[in-house]
């Protein structure tokens, strides 16, 4: 111990020196590695989810119900509220009171059991979430995006009819998320960019930009919005031209840029790394290839990959269609066969060896991806605890941050009209009538092509309200940011950090997005004792954490 507090010490002393002989900040290093940064995070790891509302997760955070035998969760003192459900929105829900629209859907907010894991998949596509929103009031819900039970022993109506929507989790079941938000940082007013599903979310996340579709086969034509200049925007779920797991009828490729092209061309190192990616894994029941699949005891068989989600193979630069391995653990983050494009078993490779990129996006295997439907909140904790407990034991943490987020909010109801930044008038638009989210000309940003494309049309947003949680050494504590902030945010965090502020080409959401920078704290010690909350995988609670 005495030689580690020297050796830290000595440290500092030289970081210092550095600092006053060469203008330079502490925690800059090298270019071709992790680059000069514009803060102390040296490492981004966004691990991307699926399917989630905040409400749905952080409907009643703080307050758990605790029922005996279920993980506890009670909140810390001071722990700030955030904007959830309480008071008339749980008894006397528009969504209850409006039993035109709703018929016998019609329900209240209600809380599903650590038991009731397991539920059916909601609608979750551009059109019917806006009708959801209904100008804002948004009682329609159930009528809209809801899909009836399972779980077994939910309100009679929830099973029964749509009202399954209106089900909510508490700090019982998604216990980790609930007690990373207790020791680091969450926001309650962050939303997918646009309305929509997976693969819109995907595409936003990594380019903000959901125009510009090219090579569209036949079968995506529901899924695309046609706008001026010929331009076409995609609203709906929709597998990557050229993935040799593509199997759908709708596959489409996009034409802008994405944050990898920039890293690329800065020479910094990052990886996607999917579940089930490496087709030459055979799993323990024998699957392999494309088919590959793992068995839930909540919901049953999945395939492990699902091309519709792969963000990266959209594009013709950042494609790795026939994934390819990487020649060895040392290319992984660097240009090579893989092109970048990973299994999400060789994070953990790269890792172990040392080899962490600057940036890496991670999406787990499906039944952990928390997607209704083939996955729940219980395996979903599994994987992010996984992955962040391994990050905290890792020679990395002191530098490394790691954001949670999701791609859409499955149709699960959320209370918080999301501002709409974005307008579009397109046939799929109802949000303010019929063919209407605005105006689609007064605020709206342009297409891939700013010189033929103005206005994209399809690209109404924010859409639905979801989670994000930041868990880092660096990020502030017991924290509640109120910010606005969408899927963009990440890589205008990114831009910022690595880049020097550049920003996507013309008519991304980055350029409009405000980024996730308040919820650090630079201005501690660099080596003050680095902040680790090691969770059981299976309860999420906490056990004994110790300090590398």
């Amino acid at each position: 111990m005495e030689h580690s507090a020297f050796t830290k010490a000595m440290v500092l002393v030289l970081a210092f020196a550095l600092t006053f002989v060469t203008g330079a900040p502490a925690f800059a290093g090298g270019r071709g590695d992790n680059g000069d940064t514009a803060t102390p995070i040296k490492h981004l790891v966004v691990i991307f989810q699926e399917n989630v509302s905040f409400d749905h997760y952080f409907a009643t955070y703080p307050v758990a119900t605790n029922p005996k035998g279920e993980p506890s969760f009670y909140a810390r003192p001071g722990t700030p509220t955030v904007n959830g459900l309480s008071g008339a929105l749980l008894t006397i829900n528009p969504n209850f009171l409006n039993t035109t629209g709703n018929g016998t859907g019609a329900a209240n907010p209600f809380r599903l059991d650590r038991s009731q894991a397991a539920t059916a998949d909601q609608g979750h596509n551009y059109t019917p979430e806006q009708t959801a929103t209904d100008h804002g009031l948004i009682d329609l819900y159930p009528a809209s995006t809801g899909t009836a039970g399972p779980p077994p022993n939910a309100p009679p109506s929830a099973v029964t009819t749509k009202g399954l929507n209106m089900g909510y989790y508490d700090g019982n079941t998604v216990t980790a998320l609930w007690n990373y938000a207790q020791f680091f940082a969450m926001n309650d007013n962050s939303y997918s960019s646009t309305f929509g599903p997976s693969t819109p979310g995907a595409v936003n996340l990594v380019a903000g930009q959901t125009n510009g579709v090219i090579n569209a086969t036949s079968g995506a034509s529901s899924k695309i919005v046609d706008g001026t200049g010929n331009s076409k925007t995609l609203i709906g779920d929709a597998d990557p031209v050229g993935d040799v797991c593509s199997t759908s009828s709708a596959q489409v490729q996009m034409s802008s840029q994405n944050i990898g092209d920039l890293l690329n061309a800065a020479g910094i190192t990052w990886g996607a790394f999917m579940g089930g990616f490496n087709l030459s894994t055979m799993n323990s029941n024998g699957t392999t290839g494309c088919m590959r699949s793992t068995t839930s005891v909540y919901t049953g068989n999945s395939e492990d990959y699902i091309p519709h989600h792969a963000w990266f193979q959209y594009y013709a630069t950042t494609a790795n269609p026939t994934h390819a391995r990487p020649a060895s653990i040392a290319e992984i983050g660097n240009n090579g066969p893989a092109n970048h494009e990973y299994d999400i078993n060789d994070f953990y490779s790269a890792l172990k060896a040392g080899n962490l990129p600057a940036v890496s996006f991670l999406k787990a295997i499906a039944i952990q991806d928390g997607h209704a439907g083939y996955s729940d909140p219980l395996d979903e904790q599994t994987f992010i605890v996984t992955v962040v407990n391994a990050l905290q034991q890792s020679r990395f943490w002191g530098e490394t941050a790691v954001v949670v987020l999701y791609d859409d909010s499955d149709g699960w109801y959320d209370h918080q009209m999301s501002p709409i930044v974005n307008q579009s008038t397109s046939s799929a638009d109802t949000l303010s009538g019929p063919g209407a989210c605005g105006n689609g000309t007064n605020t709206a940003l342009a297409g891939y092509n700013s010189t033929n494309v103005p206005h994209a049309q399809g690209r109404c947003g924010y859409g639905v309200r979801q989670p994000l949680v930041v868990i880092s050494p660096w990020a502030r504590e017991n924290f509640v940011d109120h910010t606005v902030t969408d899927q963009s945010s990440v890589i205008h965090f990114i831009e910022d950090n690595w880049l020097a502020g550049q920003r996507l080409e013309g008519g991304s959401f980055d350029g409009v997005a405000n980024s996730i920078s308040q919820m650090f704290d630079f201005s501690r010690d660099r080596f003050a004792p680095d902040r680790t909350l090691i969770l059981n995988p299976t309860t999420g609670e906490p056990v004994p954490s110790f300090h590398w």
